[in-house]
């Protein structure tokens, strides 16, 4: 949620066509208005407003300002409704100081009131609006920007990242973090800051993580990194290998398409972890129980691996939520394995609930993006490889997340059949997306539904949780995945004539159940499409309609595969209602505070 830009150039050009182009790559973060910040003339200049960023820059043009140093942002609101008031970035009462903010001042209102009786002035609803206070505050006493800022953390209470400028030190931006991404690029004509690499990866390719509470100051001679006690750090360099074409569309409609059909890739490109995920397993060593810490699609994912690690290895696993980690932290030990999933590795709940789990249990990461927050503070880490991902609704990162997961529980295991079986998923995907046209074409039918069920058995029903996830994400439409044998005990209670139901029924040993399962809902007037295997041809004649899967595909590894008509029917109905499938309303890419 919220985005945050910074550059500084080496040469004498407007930043301004810079700064918008890197922040108008942070859309995907989630956004209600847009601002730019730019310091010219002895002045700083700022243009900013509520809206999609391209009618804000229609109305304002965003990339007409003068200066070659600037901050930009995309905010999501949080504190004050959208509004061109509490839009970033926001200045003190004279204009001396603008800030840029992302994440949640919680002590703001405490420190506003004592701001207002020195007599500051405020003007918006906002949280972030005490921070250029503070600076100003603390400059105006005699202190440098660097050490303004030092000081207005050690007041602030929250998760924040923040990046400032100051017309009393130009040519330089100082910035800091603490529970919020932020990363530094050092690029050929300038440097940058960022709440995410696709916003720079045009400009910069080499990286630098700060810590929180690291200072870092920008000027056009280089980056300078300060810790605590003002001593350099020396920074490592992380080389970023993605290219600005994978942020790209590549003449697909919207980014979400563009991932489910890189997804075949994504699982290819994540199976070369087997060497790392072996070595992990062996120094963890003696391992008594593996505890699963997710949110959201990552959670369903981890669900997977429950079943995946206790039906192949034995061990106990357990899977929590991680904004409901702490009532469940007394249980570990040292011979737990606490795995922590998160696509961007920036998630707050997963961050707090790593640094307890750090205190008695080995601990492992599942990412996709390198040098992110959880990456840095777990013991081992396993990097996903699929690339960059824009769209909101999870689903490349999703099945690369399992594709680990996979590789893990079957090495444990010692299970040769299934690593082999891993091998076949990308084509097996391929073969799904081959149905594209077909899968679009009956999703038309289901334009009128308000109301829509999941169902599946054993690893067939986190699938049925995802595919329910993704299709409120996006659609709007009200979506409830369950466990198919679930029905009797209330869900068969909201079957009425004309509901779709998604029955997840690969070949297996749930088919005959779950095949009951399927009857049950059609008997009371439920639409039925089914997911299968081609050539079921009792499938076929009970099912309203049929999405068919290669019969290769077994039943431990259909979530590999099965998902993906799921998500393409999630997408293609959210095209029949008009809605932007990569721009949820309410949702950010990114959830990084409470």
């Amino acid at each position: 949620m919220c985005g945050i830009v910074g550059c500084i150039l080496k040469e004498d050009e407007d930043v301004a066509p810079i700064l918008f182009d890197c922040i108008s790559k942070l859309e995907y973060r989630g956004y209600d208005s847009i601002g730019l910040a730019t310091f010219a003339d002895g002045k700083i200049n700022i243009k900013k407003d509520k809206g999609k960023i391209e009618e804000v820059d229609k109305s304002l043009n965003l990339t007409d300002m003068p200066g070659k140093f600037g901050i930009a942002h995309v905010r999501w609101a949080t504190h004050g409704d959208p509004s061109k008031l509490n839009s970033h970035p926001h200045v003190d009462e004279e204009n001396t100081v603008a800030v840029v903010h992302n994440g949640i001042i919680e002590n703001y209102l405490e420190i506003k009131e004592k701001l207002t009786a020195e007599g500051h002035v405020f003007k918006s609803e906002t949280d972030t609006e005490v921070i250029p206070h503070l600076i100003q505050k603390f400059m105006d006493e005699g202190t440098d920007l660097e050490h303004a800022v030092r000081k207005t953390i050690g007041v602030i209470e929250g998760a924040y990242a923040i990046a400032a400028i100051s017309i009393n030190e130009p040519d330089k931006i100082v910035a800091t973090r603490k529970d919020s991404p932020l990363i530094v690029g050092l690029g050929e004509n300038g440097y940058y800051l960022a709440s995410d690499s696709p916003a720079i990866l045009k400009y910069a390719k080499d990286i630098i993580y700060p810590e929180k509470g690291e200072i870092v100051i920008l000027d056009k001679t280089g980056v300078v990194v300060h810790d605590e006690f003002d001593n350099v750090v020396n920074k490592d360099i992380e080389t970023i290998n993605w290219t600005p074409e994978m942020a790209e569309k590549e003449g697909y409609e919207h980014f979400m398409i563009k991932e489910i059909n890189e997804q075949a890739t994504a699982v290819r490109n994540t199976l070369t972890q087997r060497e790392n995920i072996q070595n992990i397993i062996d120094e963890v060593g003696d391992l008594q129980r593996v505890c699963f810490v997710a949110c959201g699609t990552s959670y369903h994912a981890s669900l997977t691996g429950k079943y995946l690690i206790e039906s192949l290895a034995g061990i106990p696993t357990d899977v929590i939520l991680a904004s409901e980690f702490k009532y469940s932290a007394n249980t570990l030990n040292d011979k737990t394995l606490v795995v922590f999933i998160s696509q961007s590795g920036e998630t707050a709940d997963s961050l707090k609930a790593l640094d307890v789990a750090n205190e008695t249990s080995k601990t492992l990461g599942i990412v996709n993006v390198a040098g992110s927050a959880i990456t840095r503070r777990a013991d081992y880490v396993i990097q996903t490889q699929a690339g960059p991902e824009i769209g909101v609704a999870a689903t490349k990162t999703y099945v690369a997340q399992l594709t680990s997961i996979y590789l893990f529980a079957a090495l444990l295991a010692h299970d040769e059949e299934l690593l082999s079986d891993l091998d076949n998923v990308p084509e097996f995907i391929d073969e799904v997306l081959l149905q594209e046209d077909l899968i679009m074409e009956l999703s038309k039918r289901y334009n009128y539904a308000r109301d829509f069920f999941y169902l599946g058995r054993g690893y067939s029903y986190p699938t049925a949780l995802e595919g329910a996830l993704k299709l409120k994400e996006i659609s709007y439409i009200h979506g409830e995945g369950y466990a198919a044998g679930e029905l009797k005990h209330g869900p068969l209670a909201l079957i009425d004539e004309g509901i779709p139901v998604v029955v997840i029924i690969p070949p297996g040993d749930n088919y005959r159940k779950t095949m009951s399962n399927l009857e049950e809902v059609k008997s009371r007037g439920a639409n039925v499409l089914a997911i299968g295997a081609a050539g079921d041809e009792s499938l076929k004649s009970k099912a309203d309609a049929i999405i068919s899967i290669s019969p290769e595909v077994k039943e431990i590894i259909a979530p590999l595969v099965y998902i993906v008509p799921l998500q393409l029917i999630a997408y293609y109905i959210t095209l029949e209602k008009g809605h932007d499938p990569d721009k949820p309303k309410n949702l950010a890419k990114c959830v990084t505070v409470e």
